[in-house]
């Protein structure tokens, strides 16, 4: 041999490695004999001593203690402990090397390749990011910036500096995209696009279109994305339902039974009997006493030779030796291992028998030593690290069991992981051992009057053997002495045993059939037969092939049909060969047993003799009970059969075997497969083993490795959906790997007519292993599950395999007066809300004296110019700038004169401020007010990222063309000329720059006063969620309105002192930082957001220094606090940070609140005193930027559940499913009144009916800024009636989706409170898709208010199945998937759904996110993900409010600019 002389405990450890890999790939016959001595013989050569001429395999016998192996050709080879070297994959692996089955695969696959079905490949990751020409249509909010709160945790993909122009119509686009692959271009009929809009800029009459569907699709994902629409185009078998179901449990389609299904038409089955079992007159009375007998009186005839691999005896154990050593051993454990009183194991304990399966007779001398020490032996196998699989639920097993020692040899002990002071390790899972070693010279002989007591055989526990289930979990059947010995007999009468035969055992000589015919007889099977039998665990022995004499006719064989199998029955093939599978008989019912088949699902109810059922037999030579679990036993162990009728057919309990069968001509039994691997699919079974045997025999060389595939099934959407894992070669590319994956799903598809859920492959050597090789498949399942499965490769195929879907909502057409009328006889009112009324308020102050805010501030530098304003603080606490109301005023004149005196402009121009949060912008602001100009407020940009955030600066000032000058710091002006910025943007086009940081000391001659309040005051643009940017005209009179009720509403006074963090750019955000201190006269204590990158307590430092009852933020603080903060409670407290002072904490978004991250918020800064009833939300939009803020003197009320069902279903307990929290979204205004509206037919709705948000209110935006003129637009939006109802009325549309409900009242104990005004409700995600609610009885005006939820832009939904989805619902889904995802986005693309997901874990776990994000999408909201999109953390762009832009996520990855880790298209 090649390795003669070396010492392989002595190798490198990569040598050893790849010695062990050899090893495998032999045993598993991924190579021949002779690749394996060449390949061995090369790597040892560099280690062979010359001089040494001795068979290293002798050499090495005394030499186990570096790494006992588990093989079971007992040669020890030295390898590392994450690897089994030479094991095999068990006896299933040779089930799948047919001929017959692999030409069947072929013929099918032959058939597939006629259909040239183009399958798009996943894309992984590029070495180089390549950006695709800009054609974005969507402009960033740029919330990249420093000073912006998206910055705080995301970045943003770079964008183009303009628009593309004249670009060509999407049709073109997407005629070019189809015809240029490989798939049909008449799927282009199923994309759904939407009507371009040109709008032409008055200078330069440059033309820009504008798409619906973001960029044309000619990049690369858009290719694929179309050869995907082109793959699911083939039509699903099973029929979709006519309608939807709205009740939970009958959401799922049901298939409806086939009448073409196979059915039994046999006759009941009869039990079958085997022979009686012979009566022996010098049969011995116990196990025990055959040894004995044998040891005395053939003591020198071998019981046991173990070979090494070639055939070579290692050693000879004979009779004599075998009792002389069990005798000591058992005299040892009696009597040795403790003390005379206190012996540490008594007959009956249970002892752990720890052997390798290099070394059978080490294990032959314990297990007989037990026995005659009549103590319990547990055979278990060698754990060789803390992360075997299964190695904890064994751990289980021996605790459940009391085992407390384990019995090993000196070698395996050696071989043990140690930990660092050479101690055992402590097995996860395992109870304390105490390890005692077996071998000879540690024997004590046992004392000349000691004699072991041998009792006639009882039913007693004789050895328990353990068994995992299916789920993993591992049992220990207990097998008695009586039926040990009456075992022994029936093997003896069926295989016709006579003493001095030789048996030849290859099998695991610790369990099942190894250990009976290897350990228990002793004795052979002629060399000539091949004598198939059937076992289990249970059962021990149930069938086994009678030998028979040379010449005898062939055993039976069946042709049976595979699909009459899924269904249970049995049919000859006869038509296609290709679907059938060929099973041989494994002989008759052992002798004195009696078997039946029952169904093996429900009441053990006798099969019919054409019916494929479970194997129960009743016989004294079984197991008797899974130790220490009588439930389980009694269901298993104790089984009676009951006829047609449910009438039992007699009281002899039967055991349940595990194996699936039936019986044949001749009594002869025939078994198909085992219940563990049993997958029920759409009400047909499908065997593992078969599905494994299909997949092999697509030319699996080349990708996968033989005999490391598992198949399991996993529950998804109310059905088993089947899953395959392999382990990929090395070296086979991402090409060759994708086309097996797509041939096996063709060849399964085919065969089974079962469609593949997912097909996953993995690294070599990564799915966790059986002792002896094969794959643990219900520990790859939870690894799958779990998303810790890392694999390499993937294809998921939901669109196939899932087809109980039901079938899309079709809209019913009502008018808007029937669904009034329908409301009335109902008994619900019309669903609308109001505010306080302004006119009834009685208010003194200076509001009633002043229309303008300039005016106000002017009034106050005269009453009060002392008192303080604004206060800016940094990162430290510290105040870095004030502002009272004469610095204010004095600030703002001097920047009027610099605009009349610099800036050249004219009464309402338009101004452009561009300052970072503070001072500056607030004086500014009113300097343009002094002069008469039109203030825009814009982000500035980020000085390290102009190429993201400089052209939505562009894009704002081109936008607002009549802007006459920009108003910034020194700072900005140089960025804004630099060369970075002529990169990204003409900087010589820039309007003219006026630096405020260092003005002369002039007053301007006069501070303009506008002739009427309805003159504009300024432009509030914000780039949406849907990626528009969008600018409102704000009048003189909205902003007194709107100062006025946040007055109101929050009690601000000069007194008052708040707290702002958040971006002062747009929305009600502006309005809190630069005009409520002036109107209502109380100080803002201003927290840029930025600052809390360096120091992330800032906020919550200046709350409790400053003792901030009212305080107002962004969702970006409240997460960033949430995740940077919320390990650090105790060290916050011992900084003397306490919030018990705060009252109210608003958070101001223009969206559905997020109740998940206001509750969690709650929770972990209750240690610091914040009450629970103080964090608040408000709600604004673009036509209204304030309709609902909460304040201190609300009291939010605790969380409830009210599941809203259809009338007169009772109400639900908390968490009932298909539930979704909302909270309410603040207290509606003074002066605002809200109505819920059906978008398409403008007619009102009924209470708690799910419509569009219209509101009216003195402070609603004039209408968007445009120099397009599209009245129309402004008309619709802004100035628009009802259909029906109240048709005199103005009301502006909100865009929001949400209902208002007649809610009770509660307090911090749940009982009613007249004084709170925020609540919360639960909706069910069905009732929320469909857009109705049920409405609740009505009480009292005085014990309930109208709440008003806000459930989630229109723009936003996505129409999906008739049915109306919301982004953020799926994107809270996906993010509970995997603790790796950091963020989700999703959208729609050509009726796709497409899942974009942020990975904040190793780039290994992309590929785990794909199966659990499309489960859970499955799972929660009943629709498939077209596309999962993985990427890195940062790449999902926000807005200012935190908010994501969808849309330009969207138009960035079909331009193909994420740069994505991994892109999985769903087939």
């Amino acid at each position: 041999m090649a390795d003669r002389g070396v010492d392989l405990a002595a190798l490198p450890k990569e040598v050893r490695e790849q010695l062990a890999e050899l090893e495998l790939e032999l045993s598993e016959g991924d190579i021949t004999r002779k690749g394996y001595e060449k390949k061995r013989a090369k790597l040892l050569a560099p280690f062979i001593p010359q001089t040494q001429n001795v068979d290293v395999s002798i050499q090495l016998t005394p030499g186990l203690s570096s790494n006992p192996t588990s093989t079971p050709n007992a040669i020890p080879v030295a390898a590392p402990r994450q690897h089994r070297a030479h094991r095999s994959g068990g006896t299933r692996d040779d089930r799948y090397r047919s001929d017959i089955h692999t030409e069947a695969v072929q013929a099918a696959l032959a058939r597939h390749k006629e259909e040239k079905m183009a399958l798009p490949m996943p894309t992984k990751r590029r070495s180089a990011f390549v950006q695709s020409p800009a054609e974005n249509c969507t402009p960033p909010d740029t919330s990249s910036a420093s000073e912006d709160e998206g910055s705080l945790r995301r970045r943003q993909a770079a964008i183009s500096a303009m628009l593309a122009q004249n670009l060509q119509s999407p049709e073109y686009w997407i005629n070019r995209s189809v015809q240029g692959s490989s798939t049909s271009s008449s799927a282009s009929s199923t994309l759904s696009h939407g009507d371009g809009k040109t709008h032409n800029h008055s200078q330069g009459q440059t033309s820009v279109i504008f798409l619906s569907t973001g960029v044309p699709a000619h990049s690369h994902v858009s290719t694929k994305i179309q050869q995907l629409l082109n793959t699911l185009k083939r039509p699903k078998r099973p029929p979709l339902s006519e309608f939807f179901l709205d009740d939970s449990e009958e959401i799922v389609e049901f298939r409806q039974p086939d009448p073409n299904t196979p059915k039994p038409e046999g006759r009941q089955i009869i039990p079958v009997k085997g022979e009686p079992l012979g009566v022996v007159s010098n049969w011995p009375p116990a196990l025990q006493a055959a040894l004995a007998r044998w040891g005395a009186t053939q003591a020198k005839s071998p019981a046991l030779t173990a070979l090494d691999i070639t055939g070579k005896p290692l050693y000879t154990l004979t009779y004599g030796k075998l009792w002389s050593r069990s005798l000591k051993l058992a005299y040892t454990l009696l009597n040795k291992l403790g003390t005379k009183n206190e012996p540490v194991l008594k007959p009956g304990d249970r002892v752990a028998l720890v052997y390798p399966n290099s070394d059978p007779g080490m294990f032959w001398v314990a297990f007989y030593g037990c026995l005659l020490a009549e103590v319990i032996p547990v055979p278990i196998e060698v754990p060789l690290s803390r992360k075997d699989a299964g190695s904890q639920q064994i751990g289980f097993l021996l605790g459940s069991c009391g085992v407390g020692l384990a019995l090993t040899s000196e070698v395996c002990l050696k071989g043990l992981p140690k930990t660092q002071n050479g101690e055992i390790m402590q097995f996860k899972g395992w109870p304390r051992l105490k390890w005692v070693v077996t071998d000879t010279k540690y024997l004590t002989k046992p004392s000349k009057d000691w004699q072991p007591h041998i009792p006639t055989a009882n039913t007693d526990t004789a050895y328990i053997e353990y068994k995992a289930s299916k789920e993993g979990t591992v049992m220990g059947v207990a097998v008695s002495k009586i039926s040990m010995l009456t075992h022994c007999q029936a093997l003896t009468q069926a295989c016709n045993y006579c003493e001095g035969e030789t048996l030849v055992n290859v099998l695991d000589f610790k369990k099942d059939s190894g250990l009976w015919h290897g350990v228990v007889t002793s004795h052979g099977l002629k060399p000539e037969m091949i004598c198939p039998c059937a076992s289990s665990p249970e059962a021990m022995t149930v069938a086994i092939r009678r030998p028979g004499a040379q010449g005898a006719p062939l055993p039976a064989r069946a042709i049976l049909s595979m699909a009459g199998l899924s269904h249970g029955v049995i049919r000859v093939n006869t038509e296609d060969k290709n679907s059938a599978l060929t099973v041989q008989d494994v002989g008759h019912v052992m002798p004195g047993a009696l078997m039946c088949i029952v169904k093996p699902d429900g009441p053990p109810m006798l099969c019919k003799t054409d019916e494929i059922g479970e194997i129960v037999l009743n016989s004294r030579a079984g197991g008797t009970m899974y130790y220490g679990l009588p439930g389980v036993t009694k269901n298993t162990f104790e089984v009676i059969p009951v006829n047609s009728g449910g009438t039992p057919i007699g009281d002899v309990p039967f055991t349940r075997t595990g194996l699936l069968g039936f019986v044949g001509p001749g009594s002869l039994v025939f078994v198909v497969g085992k219940i563990e691997g049993l997958l029920s699919v759409s009400g047909r079974r499908h065997n593992a083993d078969d599905l494994v045997a299909t997949a092999l025999a697509v030319e699996p060389v080349k990708t996968v490795y033989r005999g490391r595939i598992a198949v399991f099934s996993v529950t998804v959407f109310y059905d088993e959906r089947i899953v395959i894992v392999a382990e990929q070669r090395p070296d086979a590319n991402e090409e060759d790997s994708f086309q097996w994956m797509s041939r096996v799903l063709q060849a399964i598809d085919s065969i089974h007519q079962v469609g593949l859920y997912c097909l996953a492959l993995v690294p070599a050597n990564t799915l966790p292993k059986t002792p002896l090789g094969g794959i643990h498949v219900s520990e790859t399942k939870q690894h799958f599950l779990e998303g810790s499965l890392h694999p390499c490769n993937i294809l998921m195929c939901p669109h196939t395999c899932v087809t109980n879907l039901p079938k899309p909502r079709q809209k019913q057409p009502v008018g808007p007066a029937s669904i009034m009328v329908g409301n009335l006889v109902a008994g619900k009112r019309i669903a609308q809300a109001s505010g306080r009324d302004l006119g009834l308020i009685d208010d003194q102050e200076q509001s009633r004296k002043h229309q303008f805010l300039s005016e106000a501030l002017q009034w106050r530098a005269q009453t009060d110019p002392d008192h303080v304003l604004y206060l800016l603080l940094n990162a430290k606490v510290t105040p870095v700038s004030t502002a009272t109301c004469s610095q204010l005023h004095k600030r703002a004149e001097k920047i009027t004169a610099a605009l009349l005196e610099r800036g050249g402009i004219n009464t309402g121009d338009n101004v452009v401020l561009l300052y970072p949060p503070g001072i500056d912008l607030i004086a500014s602001f009113y300097g343009c007010l002094y002069a008469g100009c039109i203030p825009v407020t814009v982000r500035p940009p980020h000085p390290q990222n102009l190429a993201a955030t400089l052209p939505t600066v562009r894009m704002i000032i081109d936008v607002s063309l009549f802007s006459a000058c920009i108003l910034t710091t020194q700072t900005l002006m140089k960025i804004l000329r630099s060369k970075e910025a002529a990169a990204s943007v003409n900087v010589k086009t820039w309007p003219n720059i006026i630096d405020t940081d260092d003005l002369p000391r002039k007053r301007p001659s006069h501070i303009y006063k506008p002739p009427t309040a309805e003159m504009l005051a300024y432009l509030d643009f914000s780039v949406s969620t849907t990626g528009m940017l969008t600018g409102v005209k704000i009048s003189h009179s909205a902003v007194n309105a709107l100062c006025r009720s946040i007055k109101l509403q929050c009690e601000l006074y000069s007194s008052r002192q708040i707290a702002i963090c958040m971006d002062p750019y747009c929305g009600l955000g502006f309005v809190l930082w630069c005009m409520s201190s002036v109107y209502s006269g109380h100080q803002s204590i201003l927290i840029p957001p930025m600052e809390l990158e360096t120091s992330l307590p800032l906020w919550l430092s200046t709350l409790s220094q400053y003792k901030i009852r009212d305080t107002f933020c962004s969702y970006s603080v409240m997460e960033l606090c949430t995740k940077g903060l919320g390990t650090q409670t105790e060290a916050l407290k011992a900084r003397g940070v306490n919030l018990s002072c705060v009252r109210s904490c608003v958070v101001i978004a223009e969206e559905r609140p997020r109740l998940t991250l206001t509750q969690s918020f709650s929770k972990l800064f209750k240690d610091l005193g914040l009450s629970p009833r103080a964090v608040s939300t408000a709600f604004g939009a673009r036509v209204n930027l304030a309709i609902c803020l909460q304040c201190h003197d609300a009291r939010a009320g605790p969380y409830f559940d009210f599941c809203l069902l259809p009338s007169g279903h009772e109400v639900p307990p908390r968490g009932a499913p298909q539930s979704l929290p909302l909270m309410e979204s603040g207290t509606i205004l003074p002066g605002v009144r809200v109505i819920i509206v059906n978008p398409e037919t403008r007619g009102p709705l009924g209470d708690s009916h799910l419509g569009e948000i219209w509101v009216c209110s003195p402070h609603n935006a004039s209408g968007y800024y445009t120099i397009y003129g599209e009245e129309s637009l402004q008309a619709d939006h802004f100035n628009t009636r009802l259909s029906f109802g109240d048709t005199e009325t103005l009301w502006a549309r909100t865009g929001y989706l949400g209902f208002v409900r007649r809610t009770e009242l509660l307090d911090a104990s749940g009982g009613q409170d007249k004084n709170a005004h925020t609540c919360s409700d639960n909706v069910t995600l069905l009732q929320l898709l469909q857009g109705t609610f049920s409405h609740a009885p009505l009480f009292s005006s005085s014990d309930r208010h109208d709440a008003l939820f806000v459930v989630g832009s229109l723009d936003e939904t996505l129409e999906l199945r008739g049915l109306r989805y919301h982004p953020i619902d799926i994107e809270t889904s996906v993010s509970r998937a995997h603790r790796s995802i950091a963020e989700s986005a999703v959208f729609t693309w050509t009726n796709l759904l497409v899942v974009v997901v942020e990975l904040s874990g190793s780039e290994q776990e992309a590929l785990d996110l794909v199966p659990l994000v499309t489960n859970v999408v499955l799972k929660e909201h009943h629709f498939i993900v077209g596309v999962v999109v993985i990427v890195d953390p940062g790449v999902i762009p926000i807005n200012s409010r935190g908010e994501k832009q969808r849309m330009h996520l969207r138009d960035s990855f079909l331009a193909d600019q994420l740069d994505p880790i991994y892109v999985a298209y769903n087939m």
